[in-house]
């Protein structure tokens, strides 16, 4: 079964001509002359961006994201194919009218008229896995409604299933595959996306994010209407906007362009460092302005989370590299596990150095990414850091976020846009108001444990003196430690208590 599709992926690149863009590459110059040759009958009038489009929508939803993340790297691919790719965001060939109202029927009892006083069955976006239809509820509420499109389920197994085949081969092909983790980057993209196609799920991530941006004057999150989710339909509030990248009206309609895009900057922050909650699929498809320049984040199928382990790490690296800190940001990729132990801290500072100093008080429009990319690459690959798959949403999504920068204000300094948000957020982690914020989440544990360390000192001690001749020395002495460390631990929570006595908390 693998092997036939992937034989239909190889038929469909050659039916559209992507093997045009092997050409470039001298090693394959060769496999290029004989497809030209061998199908020289095929009509390849259309331009190449076209053609990759509709051939990335022939091979089905996994392609079509990986094209709707292209289409955000301007710098990276020529304009002509970022054009195109882009009408993957939301423009995807709709599923028709006829299943749109089989499914509608089929999660209500009562069908489209017992819930909808009108409702719209020509799509008003459709992407990869679902599309929405405006309408508007029994009681006057405007709503959007997604539909996720039929079948796919089984096409998204399908293409994971072969993924996750590829993987295994450059696992065991490559030099760099054990390193890579191809197969556990796949298993992490198979675990979103399987959360992307239940749209109870994605209905009750948009209520998270609506929850934790209540409020906001910079991000606005559609009310979810929970009486009308089943898991393929979801129903939500309305949301009016321009969308993101349409640059030209933002500006006709007078939306500061610059405040806008450091807005960006500190959403993205925010989710990541204060809730360790972010929105993983941040394209310009899901993203609408409103009139008063606040963003409206849609789609709610790819979250991602993050560890307090993982938010620390992170901040001291941003941290350390905001401050030119080169040897910080060694020392915390050799602590975190992702260099081995005995690496030399000063080889891998210079390099880091040597890739990260040229870019420093540049706007976006003059960093090449792509090089800056490949140069850490290189670095990764000669220093054996190992790739985090907990961590490619993320890396996803910061992609998304520099691609949306440059759209929106390519002067835009993103480092200085971000350090005080950061320095900010480590001063509430690690200075007194980090204590104070540990002490109060761990004060009702403490309120347990404290009454009963008399009883815990006396059971250790009892249980010594029962069978004193059959203890050695050194148990004794491991006895007399943990004793200690029982003393050393009531002496902190009284300190702990004091401390919050003396804040008045």
């Amino acid at each position: 079964m693998k092997f036939f599709r992937a034989l239909y992926i190889f038929g469909v690149a050659i039916q559209f001509g992507l093997d045009e863009f092997a050409s470039s590459t001298r090693s394959l110059r060769g496999l290029r002359l004989l497809v030209r040759t061998v199908f020289f009958k095929r009509n390849l009038t259309s331009p190449r961006g076209e053609r990759l489009r509709l051939a990335l929508q022939k091979l089905g939803p996994i392609f079509v994201k990986f094209g709707q993340v292209l289409s955000t790297r301007r710098d990276m691919i020529p304009l002509d194919i970022a054009d195109q790719l882009a009408l993957l965001q939301d423009r995807v060939e709709p599923f028709s009218s006829t299943k749109v109202s089989e499914i509608i029927d089929q999660s209500f009892a009562g069908g489209i008229q017992d819930v909808f006083r009108d409702f719209d069955l020509v799509p008003v976006a459709s992407a990869s896995v679902a599309q929405v239809h405006f309408g508007v509820l029994l009681d006057g509420r405007e709503v959007a409604v997604k539909v996720l499109r039929p079948n796919i389920m089984r096409v998204i197994n399908r293409d994971i299933a072969l993924l996750d085949w590829f993987a295994w081969v450059l696992a065991r092909i490559l030099p760099d595959g054990k390193r890579l983790k191809p197969r556990e980057v796949v298993s992490e993209f198979r675990r979103h996306l399987n959360d992307e196609l239940d749209l109870m799920r994605e209905a009750a991530n948009g209520s998270q994010l609506r929850r934790n941006f209540i409020g906001s004057s910079h991000l606005v999150v559609p009310e979810i209407y929970w009486d009308y989710c089943r898991k393929n339909v979801m129903v939500m509030e309305r949301m009016s906007g321009i969308p993101v990248g349409k640059i030209d009206e933002l500006r006709a309609n007078k939306i500061n362009l610059e405040k806008l895009a450091a807005s960006g900057v500190e959403i993205f922050f925010t989710q990541v460092f204060r809730d360790g909650y972010f929105h993983a699929d941040m394209h310009p498809g899901n993203i609408l302005v409103q009139h008063d320049g606040r963003y409206v984040a849609l789609d709610f199928g790819i979250m991602g989370t993050l560890t307090e382990v993982d938010k620390n790490y992170l901040a001291q690296n941003f941290l350390a590299f905001f401050r030119r800190d080169y040897r910080g940001v060694a020392e915390a990729h050799v602590d975190a596990g992702w260099v081995p132990k005995d690496t030399r801290i000063d080889d891998f500072e210079a390099t880091i150095r040597s890739i990260c100093e040229p870019i420093f008080d540049k706007p976006l429009k003059d960093i090449s990414f792509g090089r800056l990319l490949l140069n850490l690459f290189q670095a990764a690959r000669r220093f054996n850091v190992e790739i985090q798959p907990q961590l490619i949403m993320l890396q996803k999504t910061l992609l998304n976020i520099e691609g949306l920068g440059r759209e929106l204000d390519p002067n835009l300094d993103l480092w200085k846009t971000a350090k005080p948000y950061l320095e900010s957020w480590m001063k509430k982690q690690v200075g007194i108001q980090g204590l104070i914020k540990q002490l109060k989440k761990e004060g009702p544990l403490w309120t347990t444990i404290i009454p009963r360390l008399p009883r815990l000192i006396d059971g250790y001690l009892s249980k010594d003196s029962n069978k004193e001749h059959e203890v050695q020395k050194d148990k004794i002495q491991d006895l007399t430690r943990k004793v200690r460390i029982l003393g050393l631990t009531t002496a902190a929570l009284a300190l702990c208590v004091l401390t919050l006595a003396w804040f008045r908390l």
